[in-house]
């Protein structure tokens, strides 16, 4: 009974892209009628702004076909798994500082990387240390100098730390008390 419920679940989801595809395009459609000229700078701005990320998905895409082609899901919940340590602290730590681009073009790597047990904790660390830009860092220290840049990237690795450490703290109380569907969707 469970796997009906679970490919009924699974139809529904498909479904939503697709809803939501149709419901900005009616309302686009609508706009178009009131007011023509800014539908159209509406339209040319998306259409810059896919330009602008249409590079970055592909490497993020090819990043994610080399990885699913090289890496096994059981050799990689090693590094980012359940026992992972602090070897899985540091590798979503600096990868999250190292990537570049829009946030929302990691979101389905992420997916793909939380399929295969990827630990929520390590997924709020990546996303957290995103907010530290190394090509922004002269910058940075140019207007607040080094020991101020040190003292706030020290913090934002710490706090990106206890934010996954808290993130794993209410998952486990979830379980303790017996809930089966996970906390975080």
């Amino acid at each position: 009974m469970k796997t009906d419920t679970n490919i009924k679940d699974k139809k529904e989801k498909k479904y939503y892209s697709l809803y939501f595809l149709i419901f900005v395009l009616f309302l686009y459609v609508i706009l178009f009628v009131f007011n023509p000229e800014r539908t159209q700078s509406s339209l040319e701005a998306s259409g810059r702004l896919f330009i602008r990320i249409v590079p970055i998905m592909v490497v993020v895409f090819l990043f994610m076909g080399i990885m699913n082609y090289l890496v096994k899901p059981r050799g990689m919940l090693k590094y980012i798994g359940k026992g992972s340590g602090i070897r899985g602290w540091f590798l979503a730590i600096s990868l999250g500082i190292l990537s570049h681009g829009p946030i929302y073009v990691w979101y389905p790597l992420l997916k793909d990387l939380r399929a295969q047990g990827m630990k929520d904790s390590l997924i709020a660390a990546f996303l957290y240390n995103r907010a530290i830009k190394i090509p922004l860092l002269p910058l940075m220290i140019y207007y607040f100098e080094l020991t101020f840049v040190f003292v706030v990237l020290v913090y934002m690795i710490i706090a990106s730390i206890v934010e996954g450490k808290i993130i794993d703290a209410i998952e486990e109380r979830f379980r303790k008390i017996g809930s089966k569907k996970r906390v975080f969707y």
